[in-house]
């Protein structure tokens, strides 16, 4: 709101300067005999500054300028001139704020130009020969194609595909006029006389207690002047072609624009020749030594067995190897001993909760739908966290990864509950990515079109930015400022999404209890295995059978309070009577005669508790309390199929337009699903995937997905390989990981960058294969150190001449912490573990008495970060987060050493070395095991001396404070003197760079 605020001073404050600066060049313009005309004026402002990009062979943004027909014909955003009025007219906004030409693109308009071009505007668009400019206009009548939108947004949520209230379906001419149970909507060239105008004007269509749970708002007095229009001129339909690719070449789109490095089809390349004095371990090492060489460095020397071995541990499994594990890789001698320790972690179970976590970022993953201050909790998107952390672990190929989040609902039919296997469940799952993003639509009052679409651009940025590396979201409203992608691209890429995200049939996020009433259903699929089915059935059963059995305890006991002041009451009657009376209530009440039912209603009274009698009662009370209590923990251990939260192809998606300039209440023409035409050939149609196992699907994602892993798409391969290479290196060939666009920075190492791409492809798209190529180079075996000279050279180590030194991530700072103090549960998957939040907002992870899983399965709400994530830089994902910052800010010390949790499995860690140091006769010993689990490595002799002072001192005054304390206050304390100096000591080097950094 701050910005749309801003943006709004920003214009008036342009428009004033305008007038300031412009008046007088305007007064000159407009004083003329005749002021400007088309011929003399504008045509050949638009031919020196225009025509480059808007002339029939290249229309940028769909506009030519090189005819009258053309301008007046408009572009992308419709009519860019209106005669007689400047500010309404588009091609002014554009000229008047410098978007056209772009700056760096051409020789900029003068202001003289801007004027220029204001006043023929102003002066109504005249010709020198007198034309009058409507003859350029085409004045199109009213056709079904300005209706159909019109319909989508007010009407279909009710009376459409999935849902026809009394009968009527309104989407199309022939289910208009079949009408519904009152007959027919309406009457050819008779608006007075047709139904669906008269409950318009009636304003009882949309049903004013319905919009706000339909989502609808009332029709507007344009698009209702707009209908009347079509049904008084015979509701008139017209045939006309979805803007779609085809076997013609693209107008648009040229092959000039697909030259650009990124969009080029891979070649095949062969590395450099080897260059002595320059020894590598692979192909990589060749690449990088070319570069050296030409740069007139070398490469840097091999970092010891001491640094690889840690920087090994945090790049592969996000964890600190243990003083043990360093030890024996430092001692084996073996010449394959590094490429076994690859291999070894590459297969640990640790290596896919680690890489999952960099993919989750890029989707946006997060356990609440974010945007409302609410910020409900997504109760299953966890399941999309562990099925990420599982393709990783089994080295799922990254193009099987791919086709299952994109159409993962495509592959295998769901449909008949007795044929689900795992896979058919994995998929569904998988489809999870295109979920993300964050969704309020499941209130009510932001559940309209505009906030859906907001949802269906988030979702296409996230997968943009993630797999093609491209920031296509801009397109939008527009075409693309830099890159050739045109605004009908965009809505290509809507339409391909359609099927699952139509914002006129729209599915809610979340049940939100008391809203909707009913009229949208959840998206949520509750789809399971038949033996997952039946053990959830047979677990639940059992349970029930305790539940049974702790219900009928209490009933006994309740008959028995009944039964023993029954015979009590009854010993106060007659004697001659109480066999009778028993006989009586023993008896059912359809069989008494009728003295029997005379005795029982004449006794009842006396002889009978009542409810409230029984409340009274402090033992049936407290059975009650207690029965009650039992229940609730008995019911809380029963099990339930798990929703999924997937994305799936309802089919029969409602037709996609563009949006003029993004608004969807000016829609534009009609488009068909496709992909950015740049990324093809310009010249082959987008064919849908026709589906075997679905009756509903469109095939459209499945074809998107089939279309994103063939081996010869410019970017798939790219953009991973680039991704995985920067987590490794620092930094990645393509700096800016989720742009590969014109204003993108330029590959350091283009060739390493093609080649690795289609290595990976040949390799069969094995992420593990990728990162030992990586990891075995010589490259990143490199040391981190670094000359003044090389410096000189390489600042930023752009020619990779050493290895760049990294912070700790987030998570791994938090996972080493706890795995280093011996507190980490190695529990894998599962619901996310709990978080609290203390009133001034500080939100910690709850744990189990000070035990800790890894920060990837820690809950992450939208607006309750863990705070320890959060401090080190864990992103926000609004919607998601392609590469993170890297902050070094005082909080992060304060944190580390004021937290806690911190302090806490600081004292855990000084037991642990407390009892590893046991058998020493001197502190030398923690001293070197500390620093061997914390920075990995030993203390050198100076540190060591240091530190052994340091400890003495930390001794003496913890034994200070112990002494200064009652008996009763040393009691409670957990640790002895010695061991607080440890814990202190420890908690120290964790806020040490030989901590926080891998070298």
């Amino acid at each position: 709101m701050n910005e749309l605020i801003l943006e709004s001073y920003r214009m008036r404050i342009l428009a004033c300067l305008s007038v300031v600066l412009l008046g007088s060049v305007t007064l000159d313009v407009t004083l003329g005999a005749e002021g400007p005309t088309y011929e003399g004026d504008i045509a050949p402002i638009f031919k020196r500054a225009c025509v480059r990009c808007h002339s029939t062979s290249a229309r940028k943004g769909e506009l030519d300028l090189s005819s009258p027909h053309g301008l007046f014909k408009g572009g992308e955003s419709e009519t860019t001139v209106v005669s007689g009025d400047s500010e309404a007219s588009y091609l002014y906004e554009l000229v008047h704020e410098h978007m056209m030409p772009p700056e760096g693109e051409g020789k900029p308009l003068t202001k003289q130009d801007v004027a220029t071009i204001k006043a023929w505007l102003d002066n109504g668009t005249p010709f020198a020969d007198g034309r009058d400019p409507k003859s350029f206009t085409e004045v199109a009548e009213v056709n079904q194609h300005d209706i159909q939108p019109i319909m989508m947004l007010r009407c279909t949520v009710c009376h459409g595909n999935r849902r026809q209230e009394a009968g009527l379906d309104l989407r199309t001419r022939a289910s208009m006029l079949k009408g519904g149970k009152s007959g027919p909507a309406m009457v050819l060239g008779k608006p007075t006389e047709s139904l669906l105008l008269k409950r318009i004007h009636a304003e009882e269509m949309p049903p004013r207690d319905k919009l706000l749970p339909s989502g609808v708002k009332i029709m507007p007095s344009g698009e209702l002047d707009k209908l009347t229009r079509w049904i008084t001129i015979g509701a008139p339909e017209v045939e006309i072609t979805p803007d779609g690719a085809s076997a013609e070449p693209d107008t648009i789109v040229t092959d000039e624009d697909r030259k650009f490095w990124a969009f080029r089809t891979l070649q095949p390349i062969l590395p450099p020749a080897a260059i002595s004095d320059f020894q590598g371990t692979n192909a990589i090492d060749l690449f990088v030594a070319e570069k050296l060489k030409a740069n007139g460095l070398m490469f840097s020397g091999e970092a010891s067995r001491v640094v690889l071995v840690r920087r090994l541990y945090f790049d592969l499994i996000g964890l600190p190897p243990t003083p043990a594990e360093i030890a024996a890789y430092v001692a084996d001698k073996e010449p394959l001993a590094y490429e076994r320790l690859v291999q070894q972690l590459l297969a640990s179970p640790r290596y896919g909760e680690r890489w999952a976590r960099f993919w989750l970022d890029a989707a946006g993953y997060a356990d609440s739908e974010g945007k409302r201050s609410a910020d409900p909790i997504r109760n299953s998107a966890w399941r999309y966290r562990d099925y990420v952390i599982r393709s990783m672990n089994a080295d799922k190929p990254y193009s099987q990864f791919l086709l299952e989040q994109i159409a993962g609902d495509e592959l295998l039919d769901y449909s008949d509950p007795k044929k689900i296997t795992s896979q058919h469940v994995e998929n569904l799952i998988a489809t999870g990515f295109l979920r993300m993003a964050p969704d309020g639509t499941g209130s009510d009052v932001v559940n309209s079109v505009p906030e859906r679409m907001e949802v269906v651009a988030d979702e296409i940025d996230i997968f943009s930015s993630t797999v093609l590396g491209l920031t296509i979201k801009c397109a939008r409203c527009h075409s693309h400022k830099y890159d050739p992608i045109p605004q009908r691209d965009y809505y290509r890429l809507v339409a391909t999404f359609q099927g699952a995200f139509d914002v006129h049939d729209w599915l809610k996020p979340t049940a939100v209890p008391g809203q909707s009433n009913g009229v949208m259903r959840t998206r949520s699929l509750a789809v399971a295995t038949p033996q997952r089915v039946s053990e959830v059935a047979a677990h639940n059963a059992a349970i029930q059978q305790q539940i049974d059995l702790v219900n009928k305890k209490h009933v006994i006991m309740v008959t028995e309070v009944k039964a023993a002041y029954f015979g009590k009451q009854l010993a106060t009657l007659p004697e001659v009577i109480r066999g009778d009376v028993a006989a009586a209530f023993a008896k059912g009440a359809d069989t008494r005669d009728e003295v029997q039912r005379y005795l029982v209603d004449k006794f009842n009274k006396e002889l009978q508790l009542t409810g409230k009698q029984l409340a009274a009662d402090k033992n049936v009370a407290a059975s009650k309390k207690a029965t009650a209590a039992e229940v609730t923990r008995l019911n809380a251990k029963k099990d339930a199929i798990e929703p999924i939260r997937a994305l799936w192809d309802r089919g029969d998606p409602s037709p996609t337009y563009l949006f003029v300039r993004g608004d969807f209440q000016q829609p534009g023409r009609l488009i068909a699903p496709g992909v950015p035409s740049v990324l093809t050939n310009g010249k082959t149609p987008f064919a849908p995937v026709p589906l075997t196992v679905s009756a509903e699907g469109t095939g459209r994602r499945l074809a998107l997905a089939q279309w994103l892993i063939a081996p010869e798409h410019p970017l798939t391969a790219r953009v991973m390989v680039n991704r995985i290479w920067s987590h490794h290196f620092g930094r990645g060939i393509v700096s800016s990981i989720d742009n590969f666009g014109s204003i993108g920075v330029r590959p350091t190492h283009p060739e390493l960058l093609d080649w690795l791409s289609g290595w990976f492809i040949e390799a069969g798209w094995s992420m593990k294969d990728l990162h030992r190529l990586m990891v075995t180079s010589r490259t990143y075996r490199q040391v981190s150190n670094v000359s003044n000279e090389i410096l000189a050279v390489d600042p930023d180590n752009l020619y990779l001449s050493h290895m760049t030194l990294r912070r700790l991530t987030a998570e791994e700072g938090r996972d080493a912490v706890i795995e280093i103090a011996g507190n980490l549960d190695q529990k894998q998957y599962g619901k996310p573990d709990a978080v609290k939040v203390r009133g001034d907002g500080l939100v910690t992870a709850v744990g189990n008495n000070g035990v800790y899983r890894r920060s990837v399965y820690l809950r992450q709400r939208r607006k309750e970060m863990p705070s320890f994530l959060e401090t080190f830089d864990l992103p926000q994902m609004n919607p998601a987060c392609q590469q993170r910052p890297t902050s070094n800010v005082a909080q992060q010390a304060l944190y580390l050493l004021n937290s806690t949790m911190v302090r806490d499995l600081a004292d855990q860690f000084a037991v642990k070395v407390a009892d590893m140091s046991s058998n020493d006769g001197d502190k030398s010993a923690a001293i070197k095991n500390i620093y061997l689990a914390v920075t990995g490595r030993t203390p050198d002799e100076t540190q060591l001396q240091q530190s052994l002072e340091v400890l003495e001192s930390l001794e003496d005054k913890w034994q200070q404070h112990f002494d200064s304390l009652t008996e009763k206050e040393r009691q409670q304390m957990q640790l002895d003197a010695a061991q607080k100096a440890l814990s202190t000591f420890g908690h120290a080097l964790w806020n040490s760079a030989g901590f926080l950094y891998v070298d």
